[in-house]
């Protein structure tokens, strides 16, 4: 576990927090810009002093007049802007810090995270000769190879154009799926937190107002994650082999979805999005449509959101949620009600690669 106390106070700035999260996966930190994220991920560093207490599993970092300094503690860190060491080749970057652990200490081999990253035709190159984008995958390995206790990624895509992002996401997937190593990842943008989180931080005006789970933060319709496109959810499931009729399986539990659009690159786990106002829902699973996809769930919840419209929080076979904004007129002729089952019509899906 990891568990940790902060007090700070600035001018006009006040940080409060305190939160116990095991050592595992990806917890994303977000909110609005000021409200306390990287000021919260530097604490963690031991890079903003403050006060409080720090622990990770067994080992103190921090405890009343006790302060680890921030060389001292197992940690990799990742600043908005790639700081690479301009006279070494990605090589030399990626070796510097793992040549300088004794060998006992080396959890991950440089061919592993190269293998991770896609840094193998990257490593003859100088920094001024990498991208934004892949400076950052450097700098990514980089860190990973002082065998870190704990990663700490402080808005890695906010200095990159859409294009760079999009790049470098499916190997912040990889990582996160592989290496094991628990995560720390400070954004604002929904999207990142859609594709990395396992569990989210919630922040306003230097406080936690909320830790959840990623299903359990898309499952409310007051979530922060919606202020951008409105309601919608994430489904974990497997990609299986595409069919020659230009149809690709998205298999989770029990349960299949079907994909129409050609992949970009191959993945076998992954993540759905469905815009909760691309399904409809129906009391019986309909023939003669075009739709391909319809599932069985029970609602969970109904929410009036807007004049005229309601959110039904729904629940699938395998316990994921699934999110359905329909008519209030369309609930009512129907009678939606919570413990109720019904059939949910998805007319469009979004693989998150």
């Amino acid at each position: 576990m990891l568990s940790a106390e902060f007090k700070l106070q600035r001018r006009e700035f006040s940080l409060d927090v305190g939160f116990e999260l095991p050592l595992s996966g990806v917890t994303v930190l977000f909110g609005p810009s000021g409200c306390g994220k990287t000021t919260l991920l530097r604490a963690l560093a031991g890079l903003e002093p403050c006060q409080g207490r720090l622990w990770l599993g067994d080992e103190c970092w921090q405890d009343g007049q006790r302060r680890v300094p921030t060389h001292r503690r197992r940690l990799g860190y990742v600043f908005q802007e790639a700081s690479l060491f301009p006279h070494l080749s990605a090589r030399g970057n990626l070796d510097f810090g793992w040549k300088r652990l004794p060998p006992a200490e080396r959890q991950l081999e440089p061919q592993t995270v190269i293998d991770w990253l896609g840094l193998a035709p990257l490593l003859g190159h100088r920094a001024h000769e990498l991208s934004g984008g892949q400076r950052q995958r450097v700098a990514i390995g980089r860190a990973l190879l002082t065998s870190p206790r704990i990663l700490l990624l402080d808005e890695p895509l906010s200095a990159l154009d859409r294009a760079a992002k999009q790049e470098i996401l499916p190997y912040l997937e990889e990582l996160a799926a592989q290496s094991g190593v628990p995560i720390f990842y400070v954004t604002h943008a929904p999207e990142e937190v859609e594709r990395l989180a396992d569990r989210v931080i919630l922040m306003e005006q230097g406080q936690i107002s909320r830790i959840e789970s990623l299903r359990d933060a898309l499952a409310r319709p007051d979530s922060p994650l919606f202020v951008e496109e409105g309601a919608a959810s994430i489904l974990e499931g497997v990609i299986g082999q595409g069919l020659d009729d230009g149809r690709t399986p998205f298999d989770f539990g029990e349960q299949r979805l079907w994909l129409v659009k050609p992949l970009r690159r191959p993945v076998t786990r992954a993540r759905l999005r469905i815009q909760a106002s691309d399904v409809s829902l129906s009391l019986t699973p309909l023939e003669g449509v075009s739709i391909l996809n319809q599932l069985p769930m029970q609602i969970r919840r109904v929410h009036p959101v807007r004049e005229g419209r309601v959110l039904v929080s729904g629940e699938l076979a395998d316990g994921q949620g699934l999110l359905a904004e329909v008519s209030a007129y369309s609930a009512g002729q129907l009678r939606l009600a919570e413990g109720q089952g019904c059939y949910a019509l998805i007319k469009a899906v979004a693989l998150l690669s």
